[in-house]
């Protein structure tokens, strides 16, 4: 199976599938309960498999971007954002202050281009 063909049978999106075709049909009165009940169980599925998801998207953002709690991975090790941006020479440079995820001990002022692209991964829904 094709990468493509797989997103396409991702659990999620067969849910959907399911949800929209349920609520396209016009349902007689006698199947309506067995259908609302069913609807129910695809909803709660639905949602488990949202909850499940990763806690941590990858993304790119600017360096002016970055939210405090954002993960940061260099060569060897991952970083956490702990403190707000902030810019000097006119907005050309931005600076944060990050600290290691383990051991939480030490901390470090990073500088970046301001125009430049960071990889992070920020919690999901944050």
């Amino acid at each position: 199976m094709s990468d493509t063909a797989a997103r396409l049978w991702h659990p999620w999106l067969r849910i959907n599938r399911l949800l929209r075709a349920m609520l396209h049909e016009r349902w007689s009165a006698e199947a309506w309960p067995q259908v609302k009940a069913e609807f129910k169980k695809a909803l709660a599925l639905k949602s488990q498999i949202r909850r499940g998801a990763r806690a941590y998207a990858a993304r790119r953002v600017l360096p002016t971007e970055l939210r405090i709690g954002d993960r940061l991975v260099d060569e060897t090790r991952e970083w956490e954002v702990i403190g707000r941006p902030y810019t000097s020479a006119a907005g050309k440079n931005a600076h944060v202050c990050v600290r290691l995820v383990e051991p939480p001990t030490v901390t470090e002022i990073w500088t970046w281009g301001a125009h430049e692209r960071v990889e992070v991964k920020r919690k999901v829904g944050a």
